[in-house]
């Protein structure tokens, strides 16, 4: 099995494609050891004392570095962690009962019926658009809210933390909304 390796715009996160599906469906970020204990995988990658974030995409994982951390360390590290687990076809989340599990809501606030138009615009293309461009750079984007010609998003992956995050957010994404969507006046990180 070979497991392909590529850099990100977040010089702390590496983006792992084993070259097979990782999530069917969703993402999943795991931001520390305590949340990581939902899955074998994540969990041994944080048991290297040596990570600080892990996210599933589709078809990657994205690993970001604790602070001081090389990549030339833990490059390898994260490599076997990662053959070790896709050659065994251990499972990439612990069996369990959903007691105890709590979801957040997807939205920061009610969006208003009349805004209904807009937000479904919104939508689609932080879905057709944005979404697939932020995954090529092993993270991802979610809606959490429209208001006031204000849209809220949150970015997981090697999103989060990034250092040209926010100038993606506002060159990038804010352009592209605002292209479209004109009732849109700015965009935010939540």
């Amino acid at each position: 099995m070979l497991i392909r390796t590529e850099q990100t715009p977040n010089p702390a996160t590496r983006k792992f494609l084993p070259g097979e599906t990782v999530m069917p469906s969703g993402t999943r970020d795991f931001a520390d050891a305590d949340a990581a204990r939902a899955s074998p995988l994540a969990a041994a990658l944080f048991d290297s004392g040596m990570v600080e974030g892990v996210f599933y995409g589709q078809d990657f994982i994205s690993v970001t570095a604790a602070p001081g951390t090389s990549w030339t360390d833990l490059e390898p590290l994260v490599l076997e962690t990662l053959l070790d687990h896709f050659v065994s076809g251990a499972p990439l989340f612990t069996p369990g009962t959903a007691a105890g599990i709590q979801v957040a809501p997807d939205d920061m606030f009610e969006d208003d019926p009349a805004d209904a138009d807009i937000i479904d615009q919104i939508k689609d293309l932080i879905e057709t658009r944005v979404r697939p461009a932020v995954a090529q750079d092993g993270g991802d984007i979610a809606y959490r809210g429209y208001k006031d010609g204000r849209l809220f998003l949150s970015m997981h992956g090697a999103c989060a933390g990034c250092p040209s995050s926010e100038m993606t957010l506002k060159r990038g994404i804010e352009s592209l909304i605002r292209h479209y969507v004109p009732e849109v006046v700015a965009v935010e990180a939540v």
